[in-house]
């Protein structure tokens, strides 16, 4: 097939490069996409671990010998995120724990001791 004069458009060959080209781009994307999103989950975890501990804090000046629950943090001010599970583990005023936390679709459980210490 002859093109006319004057005819533009691509070639065969120059379209199965450009799709070769972002087939590997989408290669290298998407293995770096699931690994951000692990991350971000992880994140929340520990974002989550963080804020209940602060809760915990508001709630032992309150109540000094009391033992801390997730129903008592959350009337303290611990709002938890979805699909994130922290465990308060007994913390007490005076020690108990470690509290800790885990995201379900995260790779990491964070524990965070009395002194506010956050560990994975």
């Amino acid at each position: 097939m002859r093109m006319k004069r004057n005819q533009k458009g691509f070639t065969l060959i120059e379209l199965m490069i450009v799709v070769a080209i972002i087939g590997i781009l989408a290669a290298i994307a998407i293995p770096q996409f699931s690994a951000y999103r692990i991350r971000g989950y992880n994140a929340a975890a520990k974002s989550d671990l963080r804020n209940a501990y602060t809760a915990a804090q508001a709630y032992f000046s309150d109540n000094p010998t009391g033992v801390a629950t997730l129903a008592l943090l959350q009337n303290y001010g611990y709002n938890p995120t979805v699909d994130v599970t922290v465990n308060p583990a007994g913390l007490t005023a005076i020690g108990g724990g470690p509290m800790t936390s885990v995201h379900a679709s995260g790779d990491t459980t964070y524990s965070c001791t009395f002194e506010g210490v956050i560990t994975p």
